[in-house]
């Protein structure tokens, strides 16, 4: 066997464990920032990430709620969720309220810029939310001092 074989077949082995130890689904990606650890979680439905142990999306979260992407900071509580529900009835938990005081930190290219501070219901007392047509944008602010280099 010639050594270019041997070594393209233990790169390919090397990369095969990487993958399988990672214990990464499909649909999640786990990136390191620099303000802090954050996990992305991506769900067909909103019943399919209620049922992730590991990044639950919260109960107000219709279940039939379609291209649910969430960002979540593992180090703390910050989160940042979109999903698709035409018609949206969020439940009565969902009330009127104000938008959120604290800016998001989480950042994605599905998240607008500012998004938080134009949300005008209160969801669970901490899930600031606003739907747009059949787009819904939801904000969890920080509620755990992060230290400044995101350790």
């Amino acid at each position: 066997m010639s050594r270019a074989i041997r070594t393209t077949g233990a790169a390919l082995v090397g990369l095969t464990a990487v993958v399988a130890l990672s214990g990464c689904e499909l649909g999640e990606s786990v990136a390191e920032k620099a303000n802090g650890h954050i996990k992305t979680v991506r769900y067909a439905t909103g019943a399919e990430g209620k049922n992730n142990a590991d990044a639950r999306l919260p109960g107000w979260v219709p279940d039939q709620a379609t291209s649910v992407t969430e960002a979540v900071r593992t180090t703390g509580t910050e989160r940042i969720l979109r999903f698709t529900a035409p018609g949206a009835q969020l439940p009565p938990g969902c009330a009127p309220g104000p938008a959120a005081t604290a800016a998001a930190t989480l950042t994605a290219g599905w998240w607008p810029h500012g998004q938080e501070s134009r949300t005008d219901r209160v969801c669970d007392q901490d899930w600031h939310v606003l739907v747009e047509g059949d787009a819904v944008y939801a904000f969890r602010p920080e509620t755990i001092e992060q230290p400044p280099n995101g350790g």
